[in-house]
């Protein structure tokens, strides 16, 4: 195990700086910082969804083990980010994603129209983490664009957010309320 934390506060940070795995000191709103809190922040979305599927009746517990094992993951990928060179999430972890979303879209019907975030709480807080991945992808390539960035971490991002596009189906259709279909036609045409 790594080293312990006996004392929450440092005061190391308050030049607003902040250390990097690797000892490194960078500006707090660096693009590194921002790209593994925004990973970090996910990962607590996630938190939130996993809490609400413990409300509600009927989530698969496929649904819970997934996404405890994500959030292990992105604790991971956080770290990576954090110490520049270091490689923890690797082609396998995306191999995964790829099976576990193919094995719960197997089940879904196929979608026709769009749908809108809904479809009861956990469904919803899934749609929330969704959004925080697809930030999180984002942050991480602006993080690329200037320095090196393995394109395992940008690939996993991706695939997590189609991965959680379904689990949100998953929910929404476990909880009983169903896909909140976006009602495109709603829109009256100019006279």
């Amino acid at each position: 195990m790594g080293n312990r934390l006996s004392k929450i506060y440092t005061r190391t940070g308050d030049d607003g700086t902040t250390g990097l795995g690797d000892g490194t000191r960078v500006a707090k709103d660096s693009a590194r910082v921002g790209a593994y809190g925004t990973v970090d922040e996910l990962n607590s979305t996630l938190g939130v969804v996993l809490a609400q599927t413990m409300l509600e009746q009927n989530v698969p517990a496929a649904v819970r083990e997934t996404l405890t094992q994500v959030q292990h993951d992105l604790f991971d990928l956080g770290g990576e980010l954090c110490i520049p060179g270091m490689a923890m999430i690797h082609d396998a972890d995306i191999a995964r994603l790829e099976a576990t979303l193919d094995a719960f879209n197997a089940d879904l019907p196929a979608l026709k129209d769009f749908i809108l975030p809904g479809g009861g709480m956990a469904a919803a807080a899934c749609h929330v983490s969704r959004t925080v991945c697809r930030r999180a992808e984002r942050d991480v390539i602006a993080l690329s664009r200037i320095e090196d960035v393995r394109a395992e971490a940008i690939r996993y991002l991706n695939r997590l957010s189609d991965l959680l596009f379904v689990l949100a189906r998953v929910l929404a259709r476990a909880s009983g309320h169903g896909e909140v279909l976006w009602q495109h036609e709603r829109r009256k045409k100019p006279a």
